[in-house]
């Protein structure tokens, strides 16, 4: 007697092999039988026409804050996730003695973009050290799947104070003392330890984070103590400014550990062909033995712009600054003044000392509205400076004009990353390379400017079934590559697969109607806090560890994910 049986489904098993036509038997929360099933069933699927496949394991979000008052775990859980990995980029809020909750959350309301009242209110502080953490994650009731890594910036911070906030270099004692930590949470089951040496994470008030700039020995000596437990990855980010120098520390901490790193991997304006020369390096290391390789997205890394958002190409200009307090139609009612807006676009065409953010505000070039429908592959006549051209006027003043619309609800599409030549072909080759992890969706985290917590919806639409720009990916790889490859690569290995006797973590999809909305500004974080969200359609029914948890896009109330311990 099966507690489900789901009948007539077009299997893709998330091996890579080609989808065929099976059943899938589920007890006690496990898969007991996949092929041809005739026996009995508390319930029985009838998944005819119907893509059956593993849940999505997402290995990069930041959900370190929201998993402790969010059973709902969306938006992900809309978009058929069933694990979800956290504490990535070396920001997290353990482990954290008692008097630096405040900065914590400092840190992750600059570096994550999540609102400072949102965490001090929602975050339920049960924890110091990093195994009262897991701990306190594995009591909470939700309803998928998570696993945690031991952030760099908390840990340098838990042991060196102030010293440690202000980047001041580790001493020997201070790395003994962080490498013992490490081992202690990794041992306790954390997934692995992350760092961040991007100069793009800044805290609250604009300070870097701690570990940037850490001396090589600093996060050596940690990656030594991981490797003892043979467990636990690493993960990092670092801008690859100076190349020869950040690799060699990929590859050191690799060697010394014994232990698998990710890092993530971009395409950037400035230097748009970096990446092939970082995935160069990293094909010679893995030739030698080493177990590296690259976390990339499915499009490109998206800001999305607007007066409801916390960006837009006018958001540092005094004159706008000086009303940015006003609700969304008082803003657009003072914004309409000829005389403010002529003011607020001559002090935006000053150009700025820092070049991202320039690039972020001026770059109309990349700067696409959003309509009835969000699209990640635009062309460039779509875009404001496109349809400036066509009006003949200029792209500032198009912009300004476009973002009052619709009662300044409009919003736009900002590709930051991974759209230099306006395709997304450097992201097929990125995804397509051996050494490729799909991620980097930063779900949980960015509420105000990012909505990439759709990546897993997104990949299977675009790359399986519409993208009309170039090449498409068939979709085995693409199942392939957000379930069994991810969860092997974490340690991971008793899920992303239908097979016997691994866990019954699964989606049924009508393919032919996967969608995404448009993206959406809800109040719904505490103390009234928004986020962008977008929403899913296609998704029949998701079930994790045997229990069906969302049906048609709304979720059972079913609550049974467990923390993932390494």
């Amino acid at each position: 007697m099966y507690d489900f049986i789901i009948k007539g489904g077009t299997v893709v098993d998330g091996t890579g092999t080609k989808p065929k036509l099976s059943d899938v038997g589920i007890k006690d929360g496990q898969i007991v039988d996949v092929g041809k099933i005739s026996g009995q069933a508390t319930r029985i699927f009838n998944a005819d026409g119907l893509m059956v496949t593993p849940g999505w394991v997402d290995i990069h979000t930041h959900y370190d804050g929201q998993a402790s008052w969010d059973p709902l775990m969306s938006p992900s859980s809309w978009h058929g996730v069933t694990t979800a990995v956290m504490g990535n980029c070396g920001v997290g809020f353990a482990p954290a003695h008692t008097h630096q909750r405040e900065w914590m959350i400092e840190l992750m309301e600059g570096v994550e973009d999540i609102p400072g009242a949102v965490l001090s209110e929602g975050v339920k502080w049960e924890w110091e050290s990093f195994p009262e953490y897991m701990n306190a994650m594995a009591r909470i009731p939700r309803i998928m799947d998570i696993g945690t890594q031991i952030p760099h910036g908390a840990l340098r911070v838990f042991v060196m104070g102030e010293r440690g906030a202000n980047r001041e270099a580790a001493t020997l004692e201070d790395m003994k003392a962080m490498a013992a930590l490490a081992k202690e949470a990794v041992s306790k089951g954390a997934l692995g330890f992350t760092s961040s040496r991007t100069a793009v994470h800044r805290t609250k008030q604009g300070e870097a984070v701690p570990s940037l700039g850490a001396a090589s020995q600093e996060l050596i000596t940690i990656a030594k103590a991981i490797g003892e437990t043979g467990k636990g990855v690493l993960q990092l980010i670092t801008d690859w400014d100076d190349l020869d120098y950040e690799f060699k520390l990929v590859e050191d901490l690799v060697s010394s550990s014994g232990r698998p790193l990710s890092y993530s991997l971009l395409q950037h304006d400035f230097l748009p062909e970096r990446w092939q020369e970082v995935l160069r390096r990293t094909e010679s290391a893995r030739k030698g033995g080493l177990d590296i390789k690259a976390q990339v997205a499915c499009r490109g890394i998206g800001m999305i712009h607007g007066l409801e958002c916390s960006m837009h190409p006018f958001f540092l200009a005094p004159s706008y600054k000086a009303i940015s307090y006003l609700s969304v139609s008082e803003r657009v009612r003072e914004m309409r003044n000829p005389q403010l807006r002529a003011r607020i676009l001559r002090e935006a065409a000053v150009p700025l000392d820092n070049r991202r953010l320039d690039s972020i505000t001026q770059h109309f070039h990349k700067y696409f509205p959003i309509y009835d429908r969000a699209d990640y592959e635009p062309l460039p006549e779509d875009s404001v400076a496109g349809i400036a051209e066509l009006r003949k006027l200029p792209p500032a003043e198009v912009a300004y004009d476009m973002m009052l619309d619709d009662e300044g609800r409009q919003k736009f599409y900002f590709p930051l990353y991974n759209y230099t030549h306006n395709n997304l072909d450097a992201v097929l080759e990125m995804m397509s390379h051996p050494a490729a992890l799909l991620g980097l969706g930063d779900a949980g985290a960015h509420c105000g400017y990012i909505c990439d917590a759709s990546y897993p919806t997104y990949l299977i639409k675009h790359w399986a079934r519409e993208r009309t720009r170039g090449k498409r990916l068939p979709i085995e790889f693409l199942v392939h590559a957000q379930t069994q490859r991810n969860a092997k690569a974490l340690g991971m290995l008793d899920r992303g697969v239908l097979r016997v006797g691994m866990k019954a973590d699964i989606n049924i999809i009508d393919f032919d109607q996967l969608d995404l909305s448009i993206p959406m500004v809800l109040n719904d974080l505490p103390a009234g806090g928004r986020r962008l969200v977008q929403k899913a359609k296609g998704y029949v029914s998701t079930i994790i560890n045997g229990e069906v948890v969302m049906e048609q896009g709304e979720a059972t109330g079913a609550l049974p994910g467990q923390l993932v311990r390494a």
